[in-house]
Parts: structure tokens; sequence; C-alpha cells
């Protein structure tokens, strides 16, 4: 597993991985249309363009064998209730079904916290849907805590899935 940056000149293989992994993953939590309007939302050429000249936003590929396994979405400078330093958001993680229960999720994060170290961030944080149970448990092994309930509030997005919890990990 490698971990790639993606520029502007990766727009178009990065709106494939992107839509693929998130689709494949989440299609059913999404009412009618709603899928569709989120991914549009996300993963336009417009919203990429933005995020990827945005200083506060990185985009990873997550490559195995040299095929894209996944993808990893970081915002910088984000801030949380309660931590007074800087604090980095891993906003997005999204791994190819097929591409599951095979180390990636936890060799890309590590590869995430090592780099943030280094550059001195102190605190990651994420949030996920509170009935994710495998996110849960996943996120527990690696380290992180939880830090607070917040809610995914967006149209289309099934009601009983929008209650979240927020998780932290301190890495420094």
């Amino acid at each position: 597993m490698v971990l790639k940056k993606a520029s502007l000149f990766d727009i178009v293989e990065l709106k494939k991985i992107c839509t693929d992994a998130y689709a494949k993953n989440f299609h059913h939590h999404w009412n009618e249309n709603g899928l569709e309007w989120y991914l549009e939302r996300e993963f336009g050429d417009k919203k990429l363009k933005a995020d990827l000249t945005n200083r506060h936003l990185a985009y990873y590929f997550i490559v195995n064998d040299e095929k894209p396994a996944g993808f990893v979405k970081i915002r910088y400078n984000a801030l949380l209730s309660g931590v007074s330093s800087e604090a980095v958001e891993l906003e997005k993680i999204y791994i190819l079904p097929e591409f599951k229960r095979k180390g990636m999720g936890k060799a890309a994060l590590s590869e995430i916290i090592k780099s943030l170290k280094k550059q001195g961030i102190k605190t990651l944080f994420l949030s996920m849907i509170d009935s994710n149970t495998n996110a849960l448990a996943f996120y527990k092994k690696q380290g992180f805590t939880w830090h607070s309930n917040t809610r995914f509030d967006l149209p289309y997005f099934k009601e009983e899935l929008k209650e979240m919890h927020r998780m932290v990990i301190d890495i420094n």
C-alpha cells in the first residue's frame, strides 16, 4: 500500500476513485436521488478543483499494486471544541470493497499519522456514523477515543443514520 498525493492533473482518476469507493460502500445510506446529488456535491469537477487548490485540504490515493484501492481526504487547520492546539480532520477515508480487510485502511491511517506527527500536528479527529460498528471498532483499535456527538444533516440522507460520533487521537 502506498499513499500518493493527488493534484489537479489527477482530477479524472480522483473523481473516479472517490465516486466508486463512496458509492460502493454507502449507496444504501441515501434516499431516492440522494446518492447522485451527494456524489456531484462532494466529487463533481468544480468541487474537486476547488478542493485540490485549497491549501488547507489534501487528497491521497490509496494505491495497491499500482491500482487505486481508495482515497483519503484531510482538512488542515480544522477546529475541534475542547482542543486548544491545531487539529487536522480526517474528513474521508474510503476503500473499495474488494480491497477491504487487507490492512489498507490501517496502513493508510498509519502513514497519515506519521506525516502529521512530522509536521508537529498534535490532534487528528474524524466523524463517523454512530451505528457503523465496524468503523467504530476499527478506529478504537487504532487508538481513537470518543470526543462528542454530532449530526450529518444533509438532505436525502436517511434519517436513522444521521447521528454521528466525533472521535479523536492524540498523535504527538
